[in-house]
C-alpha cells in the first residue's frame, strides 16, 4: 500500500523520518571516516530541478562524498522512472496521478510524498511587448483552448484592442506537470490543449523562444521568470478578482489564483530505510526547505503548511 500523506514545512524532517522509518529499522551511518558515501538519483520536474540542484550543491558541503544526481524528465517522465525502481526520489509540479500510483504499487514501490515548496506558475511575453501588462484566465483559455488551434494566431484574435501581431506559443511538453497544472487551471481538464504550439522539458527554451519572438507568450514555474526578468516580461493575471503579479507574498497568501501552487517530492520509502545518503539527503532538504527555496528563487512554505506538518506528526501516534 502506498504512503500518500503531505508533509510540509521545516521541521517536518520529523514527520518524514518517523513515517518513512517506522517498522523499518533504517539507521543513519558514515563510511567510517566522519562522512557518508554514496550516491541519491533523482528525475522528473524541470520546474523543481533548480530547488532540487540547490539541495544537492548545499548539501554537498554538509556530505561531500554523497552524489545526488537531478535529471529532468518532467514529471510524468519522472514517475515512470521513480515506478520502475531506477529512481530514489520524484521531483515533481503536481501529485502523482491514480494511474501512475496504481504503476508503482504494482511494481512493490512504496513512497512517501512530501510538499517541499510552492510556486507561482507564470505567464510571460516578450520584453517589447507594450500592449499587455495583465492577462485574464479567459484570455489564456482563448489563446490555449484546443478549438483554437489553427483558428488564434494573432494577437487581434485575442482582443480587439490589441496590435496586428503574430502570436506565437512556447510551453511546458506534455510529460511536464506543469503542462498539467496549467491547462488544467486554464482549460478547465488536465492535458486539454491547442498542439501548434513550442513543447519542451527544458523551460530555458521557453525563454528563448518568447526573448527572440516579439509576438510570443509562455510559462513557466517562478524561478525561471526572477532569474530571467529583462530577457523576458512576467505579466499579472486576473482570475477574477483583479490582476495580481506572481510573487513570493502572492503566492503564499493565495491571491495569485488559479496559478499558485504546491511543488512536491517523492522518497522511495525503501531506499530512505535503505540507503543512508538518501536518508540524509532527504532529511537535509525538507529540514532546510525554507532557506533551500529563497536561496533557489522559489516560495517557501506557509505557517499553516508548517502547522500541517506537525498534526500529521501527532497523528502517527
Amino acid at each position: 500500500m502506498n504512503t500518500r500523506s503531505s508533509i510540509t514545512g521545516a521541521g517536518a524532517v520529523l514527520a518524514a523520518a518517523a513515517l518513512l522509518l517506522a517498522g523499518c529499522g533504517g539507521q543513519p551511518a558514515d563510511n567510517g571516516e566522519g562522512g557518508l558515501t554514496g550516491t541519491v538519483a533523482s528525475d522528473g520536474s524541470s520546474t523543481v530541478a533548480p530547488l532540487a540542484e540547490a539541495a544537492a550543491d548545499l548539501f554537498r558541503g554538509v556530505e561531500s562524498g554523497v552524489q545526488v544526481t537531478v535529471a529532468t524528465s518532467g514529471t510524468g517522465g519522472g514517475f515512470k522512472t521513480f515506478c520502475e525502481g531506477e529512481t530514489d526520489i520524484s521531483n515533481a509540479s503536481r501529485p502523482i496521478k491514480d494511474e501512475e500510483a496504481a504503476i508503482c504499487e504494482e511494481a512493490g514501490i512504496e513512497f512517501t510524498e512530501i510538499v517541499i515548496a510552492n510556486d507561482g506558475l507564470s505567464v510571460v511575453v516578450n520584453p517589447e511587448n507594450d500592449w499587455l501588462e495583465c492577462i485574464t484566465v479567459e484570455q489564456l483559455h482563448t489563446m490555449w483552448a484546443p478549438e483554437s488551434e489553427g483558428a488564434i494566431t494573432n494577437w487581434n484574435q485575442i482582443d480587439p484592442s490589441f496590435p496586428d501581431q503574430a502570436l506565437t506559443l512556447y510551453g511546458a511538453g506534455t510529460d511536464s506537470g506543469t503542462f498539467d497544472y496549467f491547462t488544467g487551471a486554464v482549460n478547465g481538464e488536465e492535458g486539454a490543449s491547442r498542439t501548434d504550439y513550442s513543447p519542451s522539458e527544458d523551460d530555458n527554451v521557453t525563454i528563448q523562444g518568447v526573448a527572440g519572438e516579439l509576438g510570443a507568450v509562455g510559462y513557466f514555474g517562478l524561478s525561471y521568470l526572477l532569474e530571467n526578468e529583462g530577457t523576458i516580461k512576467g505579466l499579472s493575471v486576473d482570475g477574477g478578482s483583479g490582476c495580481v503579479y506572481p510573487s513570493n507574498e502572492t503566492v503564499q497568501d493565495g491571491s495569485y489564483t488559479p496559478l499558485g501552487r504546491p511543488l512536491f517530492i517523492y522518497v522511495k520509502n525503501t531506499s530512505y530505510a535503505e540507503n543512508p545518503a538518501v536518508t540524509a539527503f532527504v532529511d537535509y532538504f525538507v529540514e532546510n526547505s525554507a532557506s533551500i527555496a529563497e536561496d533557489a528563487l522559489f516560495v517557501p512554505l506557509t505557517d499553516e503548511q508548517v502547522a500541517t506538518a506537525q498534526e500529521e506528526l501527532a497523528s502517527l501516534g
